[in-house]
Parts: structure tokens; sequence; C-alpha cells
């Protein structure tokens, strides 16, 4: 009888797993939020003055899984899309809409035409031995408030696309207004760790 119980239970968990729906990349509250508006409707930016919101963006994000096929991801990253432009802002990262999930957009300013990346599960894999202090920082949470931040003139990095390819290369450039992509790059790798420019103010 006990060996019977181990069995159905066994076949119970299998079946359960199999029946998930494996191109979900988010939690069932998380696709509500989402789904909340328009691709079109901006989110609201959080701020870091505010209690609640500042709780969120003091938090570690987490990696994205079984994005590739899923449409409510696309959604989001329409919207969030939506809100760097309503913001007019150089980058976001999810955490800065109420996501912790390891996503930013960035402005790829060594670019033509100056296109909005987005980075999926990014990492600063190499940086420079030396640093710089990099002038007028600034955050779209961080209203009415910009100040020179510490920052490594060239980094390598590590992140997925769209298509779940994965994308190696170093980035380099920290002057306004000719380039400073690196530099965005850092600022929004930040947020995935719940760090702010503000936290690395040059002395």
């Amino acid at each position: 009888m006990k060996n019977t119980h181990i069995f159905l239970i066994t076949v119970f968990l299998v079946l359960f797993v199999a029946c998930q729906t494996p191109d979900s990349a988010f939690t069932t509250e998380e696709r509500e939020f989402i789904l909340s508006g328009s691709a079109d409707e901006p989110f609201r930016v959080l701020q870091i003055t505010e209690r609640d919101d500042s709780l969120v963006l003091r938090s570690l994000c987490v990696d994205m899984r079984n994005y590739e096929n899923d449409s409510v991801f696309l959604h989001f990253i329409k919207r969030l899309k939506s809100t760097l432009i309503a913001a007019g802002g150089v980058g976001i990262a999810a955490s800065q809409v109420g996501l912790k999930r390891n996503v930013f957009l960035f402005t790829r300013i060594d670019l033509p035409d100056e296109p909005v990346v987005v980075a999926i599960n990014p990492r600063i894999v190499a940086m420079s031995d030396t640093i710089i202090c990099f002038e007028h920082d600034g955050c779209l949470s961080v209203v009415g408030f910009r100040g020179h931040s510490v920052r490594y003139p060239w980094i390598e990095v590590e992140y997925f696309n769209m298509k779940g390819e994965k994308i190696t290369e170093k980035l380099t450039g920290y002057n306004r207004p000719n380039d400073f992509t690196n530099i965005i790059f850092q600022h929004e790798y930040d947020h995935t760790k719940g760090v702010f420019f503000t936290d690395k103010l040059c002395e």
C-alpha cells in the first residue's frame, strides 16, 4: 500500500510539472500588472523618495526564463519603451516600473540612429582597472537631482536579446554628448542590484 501511494504521488508530480505552461515568463500577478494597460500606455515610474517604491527599487532582481515566445513579455517591453519615451530618458530598468526582473532598456548612443536595446539577464563580466567621474548622472527615479558618479571607462558585458541570443561585447565611451552608452549600461545594471547612482557619488 505504501509503495502504491508513493507511485501515485510520483505520477501526480510528473503530470503536474508537465501541465505547467513552459512559455510563461511571469507569475500570474506580474502578468495582470503588465496587461493592465495597452502597449503604448506608460507605466508609472517609481520614485526613491516614496517608501513603498523604495522597497522595490532597492530589491535584487531575478533572471528571466521562458520569455522568447511569451506575448506578455513582448507587451511588457513595448510598455517599457513607451515609458522611456514618455519620461525622456536614455535607459530604464524593469524595477523602476515595479517589476523585479533582470531586464532593462538602454540607448545605443554609439550606433547610428541611437536604437533602444533590450538587455535580458545582463552581466558585467570585466571592467577597467581604473575609474572615472562621470558628470551629471541622473535617474528617472530620482527627480530633481544630478550628481557626478564613479564609473568604469569601459566594460565587457553579456546579455540576451529578445530572441534568446547571447550578446557579448565591449562598451566604451563616457563623454557627453558624443557617447556614454557604457555609462548607461552601468547605470541600468546597477538598478538590477538595487543600487542607485547616488550610492556612487564622486568625492
